[in-house]
């Protein structure tokens, strides 16, 4: 049995614009820092086994100084990293709607059977992220392991995991708070969701 805490890294700098970051590399904002800082004082007591991180920067910046309050070596692995959105990335809802419309349009109905141009298939997508997860649970097999990923992969996930249509990711997970808690717990007979979208604790 492994517990796994699923973060989405920090606010960047795009955040204010909701840009889709995608495999694009954005750095953290001060207030992404600060989340990170946070997320860090949580992790010092949260009896981690071990911190994995997606190998872009802001989940690295999010998860390194955790790892470090938890006293373990970070690990990364390039399964945890977001989904590409091709001609998506770095452009906002806005930007898409007038530059590839229709695509746009059946995106929002369908965000997997109709992903992004260019973009990455969501379906293979979970399933490296997926098999990402149950490799930790292998390695980490009694313990309780942080893992820093990214909004939509993490979302994407839960469904993959509790047996949802992945065609609703969009719509069962709206969004995922920087730096907040959803915790899964992973065993040899599925997976089990213990909490979604946690807050910490303000300082």
């Amino acid at each position: 049995m492994t517990d796994i805490v699923l973060v989405r890294h920090g606010e960047t700098t795009w955040y204010a614009e909701n840009r889709y970051a995608g495999v694009s590399e954005v750095e953290l904002s001060p207030p992404g820092l600060a989340q990170a800082a946070r997320l860090a004082r949580w992790a010092s007591s949260a009896g981690l086994a071990a911190v994995w991180s997606s190998p872009l920067s802001r989940a690295l910046g999010t998860a390194t100084p955790c790892a470090d309050s938890a006293g373990v070596r970070l690990q990364v692995d390039g399964r945890l990293r977001e989904l590409d959105f091709g001609d998506g990335e770095g452009r906002t809802s806005g930007e898409m709607r007038e530059l590839f419309p229709e695509a746009f349009a059946a995106f929002r109905v369908d965000p997997v059977a109709h992903h992004l141009p260019g973009g990455e298939d969501p379906v293979a997508a979970v399933g490296r992220f997926s098999a990402c997860l149950h490799d930790i649970a292998e390695v980490h097999p009694e313990g309780r392991v942080l893992i820093v990923a990214h909004n939509t992969m993490i979302r994407l996930a839960l469904c993959s995991l509790i047996g949802a249509p992945l065609g609703d990711y969009r719509r069962l997970f709206p969004a995922v708070r920087n730096c907040a808690l959803s915790e899964i717990r992973m065993t040899g007979q599925g997976a089990a969701l213990l909490q979604f979208n946690v807050p910490l604790d303000p300082d």
